[in-house]
């Protein structure tokens, strides 16, 4: 990686917490459009592969397996050498994972590329979490985290219709040689643009610890009291949509109503637009209602209402219309923006040394779920008898998110403001 630069250079003349922000959305985004840049190229990846569509499911649960597998040693590192150094050690490994997607023979060796490029993901996004708890406090946490998030759909954005149509341009294995080479740019602009703390105070002391000390740690994380019931709904509560927004809403639109590439990236799109003005409203409305559990709780319920929608749709014949279908897909990204507030909720939950492996350890759930759904929904689809695999997928999706809310509502209450 290059040197140190200064925090405000003149090249830019940014303010050091815009410098933040920028790279923070930049670089969780890139992780986004990694997770998501499979469903809009599914039909056309999986016959040049010469796989079923079981590829898709397995493929993204091999991205998360890896951040599952990484997430322990990324929560050490965090806290004992910083997010800094953290997402950049990893950014090869994305970039490799990219292109190993993109010199592909057969679906083995995607697999392996995807579990590569999770590997190299595997940071990124509890960075952010890590950086803004240093710079953000109290009220305002939730607040930040929402506008990085917000503004890193946009990597979901371009994994719908401008994903498509570069593909449909240069192949889909160009395009995703080209993203392990945006990628590799992303690390250098990190590299250059973020501090571990703020500037305008001096960094906390951070005693430092042995390993034996950090792992003693962990184990006081996995101790703390409410930690379960916020890890049940982070298992679930971004994985059902992701599952659906990454892996089968592209394939499913294809098969049921005919859509080309085209359309379904335009649905793609409207659906990560809809999680963006979800994700630009609730840090307003978590500080308004002053409660974090029954806004989450609301949210994740209603998803539930619309997945257990979804499926029903499917099953009928005929189809209801398209635009029915679009609507229920763009509610369910709508209403799934608040894995955020637990986030959060997750967040109040440690003392400052050990933010990193208690966000990771949130984190883990998340991760988990979001392998093993994709996975799972994957068999049905496999599995499942002729005009059954899509109300099948939808439905185990609706039944994990509402266990999921159940586990949830045994905990306490974390509401921003005393």
């Amino acid at each position: 990686m290059p040197g140190e630069t200064s925090l405000a250079g003149p090249a830019t003349g940014l303010s050091p917490a815009t410098k933040l922000l920028v790279a923070l959305a930049l670089m969780t985004g890139a992780s986004q459009f990694h997770r998501a840049a499979l469903g809009v190229v599914g039909p056309e990846l999986t016959e040049a592969l010469g796989a079923g569509a079981g590829l898709l499911g397995a493929a993204n649960g091999a991205f998360f397996l890896a951040l599952l597998l990484l997430q322990v040693p990324v929560g050490l590192a965090l806290d004992r050498i910083g997010p800094r150094r953290s997402v950049a050690w990893l950014a090869a490994p994305a970039a490799l994972g990219a292109l190993g997607q993109a010199l592909a023979p057969e679906a083995g060796w995607f697999l392996a590329a995807r579990f590569l490029l999770g590997l190299g993901c595997a940071a990124s996004f509890m960075a952010s979490v890590v950086l803004c708890a240093r710079w953000h406090a109290g009220v305002g946490l939730t607040t930040a985290l929402a506008r990085v998030f917000a503004l890193s759909q946009g990597g979901v954005l371009l994994a719908g219709a401008p994903f498509a149509a570069l593909a449909g341009a240069i192949g889909w294995r160009g395009a995703y040689a080209l993203s392990g080479l945006v990628t590799l740019g992303l690390a250098l602009l990190w590299w250059a643009w973020v501090r571990d703390d703020p500037p305008d105070r001096p960094a906390p002391h951070r005693p430092a610890e042995t390993l034996g000390q950090a792992l003693r740690g962990q184990l006081t994380v996995w101790r703390t009291p409410g930690l379960l019931p916020v890890l049940a709904m982070h298992a679930v509560g971004y994985a059902a949509m992701a599952t659906v927004l990454a892996v089968w809403a592209g394939p499913w639109l294809a098969e049921a109503y005919g859509l080309a590439p085209g359309p379904r990236g335009a649905v793609l799109l409207a659906m990560g637009l809809a999680m963006v003005v979800g994700l630009l409203g609730i840090g307003p409305l978590e500080r308004r209602l002053n409660t974090r559990k029954w806004l989450v709780a609301g949210m994740a319920g209603g998803a539930v209402l619309v997945l257990l929608a979804l499926a029903a749709i499917a099953a009928l014949r005929p189809l209801p219309p398209l635009p029915a279908a679009i609507a229920l897909l763009v509610g369910l990204c709508l209403l799934s923006c608040y894995p955020v507030v637990v986030v959060a909720h997750g967040r109040s939950l440690f003392p400052d040394h050990l933010v990193g492996r208690g966000a990771t350890t949130v984190n883990l759930a998340q991760t988990l779920g979001s392998a093993a759904l994709p996975a799972l929904t994957g068999w049905a689809v496999a599995l499942a008898p002729p005009g059954a695999a899509w109300p099948i997928a939808f439905g185990v999706l609706a039944g994990a998110l509402a266990l999921g809310l159940a586990g949830y509502l045994t905990g306490r209450d974390a509401p921003p403001r005393p």
